[in-house]
């Protein structure tokens, strides 16, 4: 067998259909578009028009808030922690929220970094976050080490 004499199985493929071929076609003239109107022209995109009655989106009632100013902080799980200083990538003496983007733990500190209870920390670490969990601190001081909670400079 070679390259040239692959085939596909007869009536596997279909020929496209050819609008706005001639009368003969079936399809010919308007295309099955029916007749003037917006939708039969072309370039046209009508998502979520109701022909000028309101829309659903519009209709539904809005609940809740977003908070304009919220903070956004970078999130680092204990297990996470744990992982990185017992691959020597984080120093468990002096853990800042400096040393976790340099060592890659989170990617920047966005509002601040933190801290949260998920997962087991066994090395006793310092930590200086801008927050932390009940049950991360908890935990970090149950292993001998400790969190410090600093707020951030605004810049």
């Amino acid at each position: 067998m070679k390259l040239n004499d692959l085939r596909d199985n007869p009536g596997a493929t279909h020929k496209p259909k050819r609008v706005g071929r001639g009368a003969g076609s079936g399809i010919g003239k308007t295309g099955g578009r029916g007749i003037k109107g917006q939708k039969s022209r072309s370039g046209v995109a009508i998502n979520g028009y109701e022909g000028g009655q309101m829309p659903l989106y519009q209709r539904l009632p809005k609940r809740g808030f977003n908070k304009p100013n919220r903070k956004a902080f970078a999130v680092v799980n204990l297990s996470k922690l744990q992982e990185f200083i017992d691959n020597g990538k984080l120093d468990a003496n002096n853990v800042t929220e400096d040393s976790l983007v340099e060592a890659g733990v989170v990617r920047r500190k966005l509002d601040g970094v933190r801290l949260l209870g998920k997962g087991e920390l066994s090395a006793k670490a310092t930590i200086t976050v801008t927050g932390a969990s009940k049950g991360a601190v908890e935990a970090v001081e149950k292993a001998g080490g400790s969190v410090t909670v600093a707020e951030r400079a605004e810049a």
